[in-house]
């Protein structure tokens, strides 16, 4: 039998693609003989979270929470957001005891959630960073402490290649060096973030809509372009609507073309306008803009030069890669990135999972570093 907290990070999975830009927690109240009265999960922004669920499920079943314990993933908030603090229902509905995995790093919250809730005589019980349950609670929402510890989202860079590293022939032919199973896989890592970014050369390119269609949404990505130079199409197909899921914001980074940016506000696009007099969108001042906009994790799924500008300016949190069994040869790289002097100015990385996806292989990687802020 798993533990109740366990049983709660289970349950925080199925907000993967739902809760953002919340994060995703789950909630389990057992009475006093163990026995589980309710639980649930954050469901999307503005609705419930995962405690005031719970407490539903067990209304619903018809059972008392009076006297009983919470078991929660991630603090209880003590703030109104989008929804009244979850510690004054937990109190109102009679919970006395409730365990936290790991405390909320909201500076509106971060660990006043746990104080007032053993001001009203609720005892608190939080696990060490270190634990395992804790951990893995952080990573599920890397993005959301990233962007509350940081101000900037989890920047995970997606590519899909050979395996020499080819993701597009010299003539431009890319479509499908991977298999539907490495494809379906990573409309599910789309659907998780909060944002997909893409450049405009990828646009011209490819003309892709860049939602989330090889498995069933209520949500829908938003769109972030990276267009210095405002040549978006205004027949591009990024515009048409997803067919499922809420509807997109399309986000339009430009390096100050007020006039060619216009026509594409009309459009419908968010104008972002970058600082400055380069004549290229500054990308750290881009993903702070983004981290203002509650992005939690962001996809980059783009070409080999913006790839390359991304890791030129240590931008990149993850790399997801998709390799193929096919061996291109020459074509376009993973990214435009060195020449490198020196083998010891590479990109450091430590492997996360391996992961056999039909006849392709998916590799996780995390850049050494960017996440010892998590702690533990």
């Amino acid at each position: 039998m798993i533990s109740p907290l366990q049983r709660a990070l289970d349950l925080s999975q199925q907000a993967l693609t739902l809760s953002n830009p919340n994060p995703r927690v789950g909630c389990v109240i057992t009475g006093a003989d163990g026995a589980v009265l309710g639980e649930g999960f954050t469901q999307a922004a503005g609705q419930a979270h995962a405690e005031v669920m719970a407490l539903r499920d067990a209304a619903a079943r018809g059972h008392s929470v009076v006297g009983a314990t919470a078991w929660v993933t991630l603090e209880p908030c003590s703030h109104h957001g989008r929804t009244p603090p979850c510690c004054d229902a937990l109190v109102a509905a009679g919970i006395v005891t409730v365990h936290i995995a790991t405390l909320d790093p909201n500076p509106l919250v971060a660990g006043r959630g746990a104080e007032r809730l053993r001001a009203a005589g609720v005892q608190v019980h939080l696990l060490p960073p270190d634990d395992t349950l804790a951990q893995a609670v952080r990573r599920l929402n890397v993005g959301f402490f990233s962007r509350m510890q940081r101000g900037t989202p989890w920047v995970r860079m997606k590519v899909a290649a050979s395996l020499d590293g080819i993701t597009a022939l010299p003539n431009g032919q890319s479509q499908w060096i991977t298999g539907p199973e490495a494809r379906r896989d990573g409309h599910a890592w789309r659907a998780r973030a909060c944002a997909v970014l893409t450049g405009i050369g990828t646009v011209l390119e490819d003309n892709p809509m860049l939602d989330v269609r090889e498995l069933p949404v209520t949500r829908q990505p938003h769109l972030v372009v990276v267009d210095s130079d405002a040549q978006t199409p205004l027949d591009a197909r990024l515009w048409q609507a997803p067919a499922q899921g809420v509807a997109r914001q399309i986000w339009l980074a430009h390096a100050g073309q007020p006039a060619a940016a216009a026509a594409l506000q009309n459009r419908g696009a968010t104008l972002l306008a970058s600082p400055g007099l380069g004549p290229k969108v500054d990308l750290p001042w881009l993903l702070a803009e983004l981290g203002r906009r509650e992005v939690n994790e962001l996809h980059l799924e783009a070409g080999h030069k913006l790839n390359g500008s991304f890791l030129r300016e240590g931008l990149v949190d993850e790399l997801l890669v998709y390799l193929a069994p096919t061996w291109l040869g020459q074509g376009a790289g993973m990214s435009r990135w060195g020449p490198l002097e020196s083998l010891q100015q590479g990109l450091a990385l430590r492997f996360d999972e391996v992961t056999p996806l039909g006849a392709d292989l998916r590799l996780r990687a995390v850049v050494k570093g960017r996440d010892s802020w998590l702690g533990g």
